[in-house]
Parts: structure tokens; C-alpha cells; sequence
């Protein structure tokens, strides 16, 4: 009986193991069939992200310099129906229920304050601006932070121009009630000349806080303002004192915007919860960037007939001085948007 119990129990456990190495082999074939198949599947979603990662920096490379910078966002913004803002327009839509018509005319053809137009109203017109165009941002800071697959990831160009298109539009509005000039932009082409585009980035500048963007600002207002030739103007843009500021706030605005991007990317290729995309599409952060262009505007030559230069606040546009860029580092411009945060 025993040695018959002693066998049984040795046969027991050969056909058990042979059992489990049967049964493990075919698991191990399953296993290998799915890896393969979740293998190929990985492979292939991320050949499709690449592609779409691919398209959608193509799609914002608008002036085709194989990067994505800030005159690309520029460019898309202003491609958005509606951004580009008529100064005569606007200025008399905005005033037209509280002064003449000759008062009016006195500020299309000069500023408003040359035209008598009060501090007090310049300011709650510019208030409603940026409260009317933040509200419009919501949705679009909702869209970019909404996951939603490959899909929705070719929507990113889209949502990036109209955000920024709202920013331009404030931009305009606050430039025009504060002493600036017609933003010239060419809808049929689609482009700006250069001087106008570095103006705008001097804009772009001083609502992300960049270092010495009002400084730039203020030096442009101030041309502006005791009429200095137009040529001259342009050089001081383009060549001149201004323009090294003008090219580091690009340089930095290349950085931000390349994380924004990137943020925006994965936020719609991963499905997580989040309504809130990284690097500063926010709807919280929309309004302090126009309040900081708001705030630099109502005091310069153009705006405030009281204005005094800070000497820190100075550069002066001379004739026949060109500068040349000395590159600095990223670090060095100083983001005072996330400081304040």
C-alpha cells in the first residue's frame, strides 16, 4: 500500500507539473501574441502622435523659419477674423455717446489726450476692454486644456491663434486710447512690415513682463510723441536703440511659446483630467497681462500730459546710431508675470 501511495503521489505530481509547464507555455504564447499586438499598436499611435506633433508645429511655423516664435503666434492671431482693429472705428464707437463730433475728429487726427478726452474715461473705456475680451478667453482656456486624443490635438494652432488673437485685439484698443498710431496690418497679404511687427512684440513684451520691454515702450511713445521722422522711427525698430530689446523679448517668447505648445500637446494627446493647460494659456493669466500693458501705456509722452522720465525708464532715439544685438541670456529676462504669481 505504500509503495503503491508512494507511486501514485509521484505520477500525481509528474502530470501536475506537466500540467502547469503546458499551461504556462501557453501563456506565455498569449502573453507574447498580445505584447506583439499592444507592441505594434504603441508603435503605431506613437508614429501617428509624431506625425500629428509634426503638422502642428508646421501648421504655427507661419513665417517658415523651422521654429516656433513669436511672430508665428503673431501671424496666426491676426489671421483670426476680427483682430485686426480699425483705429477711426473703434475710437469713435467708444466716444461717439459722450463728446462732439469735433472732439472726435481731434482725436482721430491727433490722440486723446491732445483732444481733451479725460483720464478718467480713457480708463473705464480701457477697463471694459480687457473684461469684455477675457470673457471671450474662457472658452478658449477651457478648449486647450480639454484631452482628447490625436484628433484633438490638430486643433492646438487654432485655439493658440484665437487666444492670442483676443490678446491682440486688447493690444490694439489699449494702444488707440492711449496715443498710438493705426497698426498696420496687410490683410490681403497677410504680413506686417517689420517696424510694426517689433512694435507689437514691444506690446507682447510688456504684458508677459519681459526685461526692458516698457523701457522700449516708453522710448517708442516718446518718439511718437515729439514727432520724430518716420525713417527714423523704423531705423530705431529695426536697427537702431529699440531693436535689441525687441530681438530678446523674441528670444524669450521662443522659449515660452515652445513649452506652450508642447504643454498644449500632451494635455489633448494623454486623456487626463485637466482644464487648465501648462506654460500660461490660462484664463487667470489673460487679465494681468493686459493690465500690465494698460498700466505702462497710461503713462508715457503720448498719454499723460503730466508725464515725467524715470532714468531708468530712458533710451533715446538718435539719428544714424545703429546697435548691435548682443545675445543674452535666457535667464536674464526676467518673467515678471510669474514672479507677481
Amino acid at each position: 500500500m505504500g509503495d503503491y501511495k508512494d507511486k501514485s503521489t509521484t505520477h500525481n505530481d509528474y502530470e501536475s507539473k506537466s500540467s502547469k509547464s503546458k499551461f504556462g507555455q501557453g501563456l506565455k504564447g498569449i502573453a507574447d501574441t498580445v505584447g506583439g499586438k499592444v507592441g505594434t499598436v504603441a508603435k503605431k499611435t506613437t508614429e501617428t502622435v509624431d506625425k500629428t506633433k509634426e503638422a502642428v508645429f508646421n501648421a504655427i511655423d507661419v513665417n517658415g523659419d523651422g521654429q516656433v516664435d513669436i511672430e508665428d503666434v503673431i501671424l496666426m492671431a491676426f489671421k483670426v477674423p476680427g483682430v485686426s482693429i480699425n483705429r477711426e472705428n473703434f475710437l469713435r464707437k467708444e466716444l461717439l455717446t459722450k463728446y462732439p463730433e469735433e472732439t472726435i475728429d481731434n482725436v482721430i487726427f491727433g490722440t486723446p489726450m491732445k483732444a481733451g478726452i479725460s483720464q478718467e474715461d480713457i480708463e473705464k473705456i480701457a477697463t471694459a476692454v480687457i473684461q469684455n475680451e477675457r470673457l471671450k478667453v474662457s472658452g478658449i482656456s477651457a478648449a486647450l486644456g480639454t484631452p482628447g486624443g490625436a484628433a484633438m490635438i490638430a486643433t492646438i494652432p487654432a485655439d493658440i491663434a484665437q487666444y492670442y488673437g483676443c490678446m491682440m485685439r486688447v493690444a490694439q484698443k489699449l494702444l488707440y486710447l492711449y496715443g498710438f498710431p493705426q497698426i498696420d496690418y496687410k490683410e490681403n497679404e497677410q504680413a506686417f512690415d517689420t517696424e510694426t511687427m517689433n512694435q507689437i512684440i514691444l506690446c507682447m513684451g510688456v504684458m508677459f513682463g519681459v526685461a526692458n520691454a516698457k523701457t522700449g515702450l516708453l522710448a517708442l511713445a516718446k518718439a511718437l510723441g515729439t514727432g520724430v521722422e518716420k525713417q527714423l522711427l523704423k531705423k530705431a525698430l529695426t536697427k537702431g536703440t529699440i531693436y535689441p530689446i525687441v530681438k530678446n523679448i523674441s528670444k524669450w517668447f521662443g522659449v515660452k511659446m515652445t513649452k506652450e505648445v508642447f504643454a498644449g500637446f500632451f494635455k489633448k494627446a494623454i486623456p487626463v483630467v485637466g482644464g487648465v493647460i501648462g506654460g500660461g494659456l490660462t484664463y487667470a493669466t489673460f487679465k494681468p497681462c493686459c493690465v500690465k500693458l494698460k498700466s505702462v501705456l497710461e503713462d508715457t509722452y503720448l498719454s499723460n500730459p503730466e508725464y515725467r522720465e524715470k532714468g531708468e525708464d530712458v533710451i533715446d532715439i538718435e539719428p544714424g546710431i545703429e546697435v548691435e544685438y548682443v545675445d543674452v541670456e535666457i535667464d536674464e529676462l526676467v518673467d515678471i508675470s510669474e514672479e507677481e504669481e
